[in-house]
């Protein structure tokens, strides 16, 4: 009778402990499909009406890099910055200053993703747009083999921005 009290202590003891290793190897894994480096596809806007038009002009351009421990860094461009005229980064006009600052969005840090409620959670650490520093951000994602799509969450405005990026695949020509 004591070695089955025995038993059944030890049973229940590491049940718990079981319990909370068990959630890390799915949130590896969860952090795996989306692991990798991503081109940008799209960086569109959806207005209140439907229609949906370009966010960072006709091409824009941009990198997602998730490593297997869920740190991110995330670019995106309006390829139609103009340049600087007087080829100086601490010399532009303001109007040159003004369209870097708005077709450009940069941010990074670490990110989860539960794919039971379709969810991508960024925890931002460092931004060009420096509100977003400290912040955290959850977007609603879809997968769908090497296409990774997600809505943010609405602007004041009503406008929802909407991301696609496309999963780089190494060619070594083998």
């Amino acid at each position: 009778m004591k070695s089955a009290k025995t038993f059944l202590f030890a049973l229940l003891t590491l049940l718990p402990l079981h319990a909370v290793t068990a959630s890390e190897p799915d949130k590896m894994n969860a952090v795996a499909a989306i692991e990798g480096t991503w081109t940008l596809a799209f960086a569109d806007v959806e207005h209140l009406d439907g229609t949906r038009v370009h966010d960072y002009g006709d091409a824009p351009r941009g990198r997602l890099q998730i490593d297997h421990a869920g740190h991110y860094s995330l670019f995106i461009f309006d390829s139609s910055r103009p340049r600087f005229a007087a080829n100086a980064r601490n010399a532009g006009t303001p109007g040159e200053f003004r369209a870097a600052a708005l077709g450009t969005s940069a941010h990074f840090g670490t990110v989860d993703i539960d794919p039971v409620k379709g969810t991508l959670t960024f925890h931002i650490e460092g931004a060009t747009y420096p509100n977003w520093e400290g912040t955290t951000q959850v977007r609603s994602y879809v997968l769908n083999g090497d296409m990774l799509s997600y809505k943010v969450p609405p602007r004041p405005n009503g406008d929802i921005p909407l991301t696609g990026w496309k999963r780089l695949r190494i060619d070594r020509g083998m």
